[in-house]
């Protein structure tokens, strides 16, 4: 089992709540801020690539603001004997799929899928179960976000705070 406590300490926490509270700061900002030497900052900043915790500095985007308005979940039954993955590359090939977790439960694959309308949602879910190796499509809108997609929170834990 992975040690939570040694995940991440203060400084790292300070870290990458600065990068998220304003992505385009610099490290030299960064260490003036903290009050940390600038290569202690460059070093902890690939040390947390390197061990995956920080996975990118793109832009957060924000479907709705894009035209894409409404945002619905999926849940996917596949024809077993084809696997996952292939029905995986299917979904990749839709831009309207944000993401796809293979799941337990009654279904297989979870996808969260955005879509300019009510029709326009018809026609990603008649696209995503167009291919042969989804057998079923259970979609659920979702009508108001009430938790943002965060991670701060668990950064805070894993370092014991």
């Amino acid at each position: 089992m992975y040690n939570l406590s040694s995940a991440v300490d203060a400084i790292d926490v300070m870290i990458i709540e600065l990068l998220a509270a304003e992505p385009r700061i610099g490290v030299l900002e960064l260490s003036r801020r903290l009050k940390v030497a600038r290569g202690t900052v460059q070093a902890r900043l690939d040390r947390l690539q390197v061990r995956g915790i920080i996975t990118g500095y793109g832009p957060d985007l924000d479907p709705a603001a894009l035209g894409f308005a409404v945002m619905a979940f999926v849940t996917l039954e596949i024809r077993q004997h084809e696997g996952h993955d292939i029905v995986a590359v299917h979904l990749s090939t839709i831009p309207e799929v944000l993401e796809a977790h293979t799941i337990t439960g009654s279904g297989d694959i979870l996808c969260r899928i955005v879509a300019r309308s009510n029709a326009d949602l018809q026609r990603v879910i008649d696209e995503i179960v167009a291919y042969q190796g989804i057998l079923r499509a259970s979609t659920l809108i979702a009508l108001a976000e009430q938790v943002r997609f965060r991670t701060l929170p668990l950064v805070r834990k894993a370092s014991g705070g």
